[in-house]
């Protein structure tokens, strides 16, 4: 999914790495990490299923998330637990009600399935939204207190 999703969003910078380490362990066989891009250069926000703690944690820590672009997918953990894969929608709806997402910003949401099932959106901002959504009303000022 990641695979095949990167050479559509990524920019050409972080294609060219990704390639040019490629050829370095696969073609000239040298011992060398392999190349994770840096996904922060396409998407403004992320919105990770939300089935634990582990999950998230893994995610952050591949792709090199900071905290504050994995909080709307802990904020809906804490709230909601797990949803399965409609979490994503919660967390989105998370971030457009505390004014994070903004006209032309780019959202990526990837959730899991059972088994080895993934699945992922991409969205743009064709607005930005300044009214919290029904299902943070009275949950988003207890986020931003806890903060």
């Amino acid at each position: 999914n990641i695979t095949t999703l990167g050479p559509l969003v990524l920019p050409l910078s972080e294609q060219w790495k990704f390639f040019c380490n490629l050829v370095y362990r696969k073609v000239l066989k040298f011992k060398t990490k392999a190349y994770i891009p840096d996904f922060k250069t396409a998407f403004d926000h992320f919105c990770i299923h939300a089935g634990g703690r582990g999950v998230i944690d893994a995610l952050q820590d591949n792709l090199k998330l900071t905290d504050d672009l994995v909080k709307p997918s802990r904020q809906t953990l804490h709230h909601y637990g797990n949803t399965s894969s409609s979490s994503i929608w919660y967390e989105l709806a998370w971030a457009e009600s505390d004014g994070r997402v903004r006209y032309g910003d780019r959202i990526w949401q990837i959730a899991f399935g059972s088994g080895f099932k993934c699945n992922s959106a991409v969205w743009q901002a064709l607005r930005s939204n300044r009214k919290p959504h029904k299902a943070w009303i009275g949950r988003l000022e207890k986020t931003k207190a806890e903060d």
